[in-house]
């Protein structure tokens, strides 16, 4: 389908346009499926996310319009972070933190818990050498486990804004915690 004809679509969706959206979904669902069933690897869930994606779709019409993006790039980029969503509610988040902190030990020896507060306080300093929103953007990707187009809404950003901010904080504090 042509990137005119999506964009198009899009624009008429935007108005709330009925017809527009059913001919969306009929051009655009297999494509946003296989993305979906790729990164979820289950087809009913991939079916329950392209129905996800699609009320995304709907309700956020009106900024594609808006900022004038790539068509495809963009149904693209919500079916990938919705099926990542999926994904991360996928794991209990319980049992990832007691793994990151190594709690199956009740009592850590004084010297690891020397070390780990050490690095804690070094990863807080080097955080305050960031921008304060990318910080917090960081914060939110990484131990929140937020995605890329949510904290982009959050921070009312460009998603590949987001992307810069979070790759250069990222180089920024590996480049501190190299010192």
């Amino acid at each position: 389908m042509a990137a005119d004809e999506l964009a198009d679509l899009i624009s008429r969706v935007a108005l709330k346009d009925r017809a527009a959206f059913s001919l969306l979904y009929q051009r655009a669902s297999a494509k946003l499926f296989a993305v979906c069933l790729r990164i979820l690897k289950d087809r009913s869930e991939a079916e329950e996310a392209l129905q996800d994606v699609f009320i995304k779709i709907w309700q956020r019409a009106g900024r594609f319009a808006a900022e004038g993006r790539n068509a495809s790039g963009w149904l693209t980029a919500i079916a990938r972070n919705q099926s990542i969503d999926i994904l991360r509610a996928r794991r209990p988040v319980a049992d990832e933190i007691d793994t990151a902190l190594d709690l199956a030990d009740p009592s850590p020896d004084p010297e690891r818990g020397a070390v780990l507060s050490a690095e804690g306080r070094r990863i807080e300093s080097c955080m305050e050498q960031l921008e304060p929103d990318r910080a917090v953007a960081v914060k939110r990707a990484y131990v929140e486990g937020l995605s890329y187009q949510e904290l982009a809404d959050q921070f009312r950003v460009p998603l590949n804004t987001m992307r810069t901010w979070l790759r250069r904080s990222l180089i920024k504090l590996r480049e501190c915690m190299g010192q």
